[in-house]
């Protein structure tokens, strides 16, 4: 199994926060957020036995990402009260995208599933770049599993494809390099055929 120990780095404060109405008013001395966007947060996947020779790839005309960590606990009742004893935490990442046309990389997958190959992740955040390197971002690097894929193609709408990987450890933090290529595909949102506006 790859070595994926956790590469620690430090955080930047993002200095701005708006609203609808415009800047938020603060306290003297308090330091505003800026709240980040959905599509900032992007997903790139690799089936590990192609590290050679291929790069992490996104997933066109996603919709939805997911993160989900999670940890079970066992309790034992004593004469004081309810001791707790927690588990070990479980992970889930969830990816839901349009199926789009002469798309490869799903079938890949699914034929990893099949396969019980390992999957590589990486979680990148575009809005903190890296302190060094080009499109390079802050981020995660995970390991696991695909777990489940599902299709539906309802009569008046798009396929729609959702895979979920069950992930090994807790990852690790690093700097993620996502390509401008890589980027133009995560950020290219499904849009359909009829009018936007009036």
């Amino acid at each position: 199994m790859p070595n994926t120990d956790e590469s620690m780095f430090n955080n930047t404060a993002v200095n701005t926060m708006s609203t609808g109405s415009g800047i938020m008013p603060l306290a003297s001395g308090e330091t505003a957020k800026e709240a980040i966007q959905g599509k900032k947060i992007v997903y790139l996947y690799r089936i590990f036995k192609n590290a050679a020779t291929t790069d992490g790839a996104a997933l066109a005309f996603t919709t939805e990402n997911e993160r989900t960590k999670s940890k079970d606990a066992d309790t034992t009742e004593t004469k004081d009260g309810s001791i707790r004893t927690p588990g070990a935490s479980e992970m889930e990442i969830t990816a839901t995208s349009i199926l789009s046309k002469g798309d490869t990389f799903i079938e890949q997958l699914e034929e990893a599933m099949d396969n019980d190959d390992l999957i590589e992740i990486w979680e990148a955040n575009l809005s903190e770049k890296a302190s060094a390197g080009e499109n390079k971002f802050k981020g995660r690097y995970f390991q696991g599993y695909i777990t489940e894929i599902s299709k539906s193609s309802p009569a008046d709408g798009y396929v729609e494809v959702s895979l979920t990987f069950g992930i090994n450890g807790s990852g690790a933090k690093g700097d993620v390099t996502v390509s401008q290529e890589q980027q133009e595909v995560a950020a290219y949102v499904f849009k359909d055929t009829t009018k936007t506006g009036a």
